[in-house]
């Protein structure tokens, strides 16, 4: 079975060696994928879907509902988060140097009069991931101690359907670069996340009993975070 149609719900499956099943609903069209045991039968897998067909819906609706941004100019006016808080650009343009910095509300951008809205978008994606990579080491040191593992590496990668994502033979973990738009709780709990993940491969009720004992509200974030606005970047 590599496709599971459950109403007007299409289901991707795929089969790996885990012992559990699992499913999830992928941003930004709410793409439906299920991940079962190669023991699983297909009356199972079926019946696993049926049992999650309300809250399938409930998060398709979630990315139907959020406020989707139309594809940015990088121009005066338009609204951009850091760090969880929202700012408006302010776009100024100098032949001296690209340059972008935070000033009250406004986000400043400077580069050359002739630039290009890609050219503008690259200068910012760059601000971002300076952001992101000045507070990581902090966030990451204190996870590390609290969770008691240590990633051989770090890496910010901009991604479109993870948050985080980790390599476990290698101990390797990527960051997503768009969060340096979400709140810095956020940050910690994806990062929480990733390292546990060294401890507990599948997200199963071990995973869930190491997250509640290293980030106790990491519920509650993972909501907000699910519930933010999603603001894809281009490479």
């Amino acid at each position: 079975m590599d496709e599971l149609q459950i109403g007007n719900v299409s289901i991707a499956v795929t089969k790996k060696n885990i012992k559990n099943m699992y499913i999830r609903v992928l941003p930004p069209d709410g793409k439906v994928q299920i991940t079962a045991p190669h023991s699983a039968g297909d009356d199972a897998i079926r019946m696993f879907a049926v049992s999650r067909i309300s809250w399938i819906k409930k998060q398709r609706a979630n990315f139907v509902a959020q406020a989707r941004q139309t594809k940015r100019q990088y121009v005066t006016g338009e609204s951009y988060y850091v760090w969880g808080r929202r700012y408006r650009l302010d776009v100024q343009y100098s032949n001296v140097r690209n340059e972008v910095s935070l000033t009250g509300g406004r986000l400043n951008l400077q580069v050359r009069p002739e630039s290009t809205p890609e050219q503008r978008e690259r200068v910012l994606n760059d601000w971002y991931r300076e952001q992101l990579k000045s507070k990581l080491p902090e966030v990451i040191q204190k996870c590390e101690q609290v969770v008691g593992v240590h990633a051989s590496e770090w890496k910010v990668k901009n991604m479109r359907t993870k948050w985080g994502t980790c390599n476990i033979d290698r101990k390797r973990i990527w960051i997503n670069l768009q969060l340096a738009k979400k709140t810095p709780e956020c940050l910690a709990y994806v990062v929480t996340h990733e390292l546990v993940h060294l401890l507990e491969r599948n997200h199963n009720e071990q995973f869930q009993k190491y997250m509640d004992d290293f980030f106790p509200e990491w519920r509650v974030v993972k909501e907000t975070l699910n519930q933010q606005m999603l603001d894809y970047m281009s490479e």
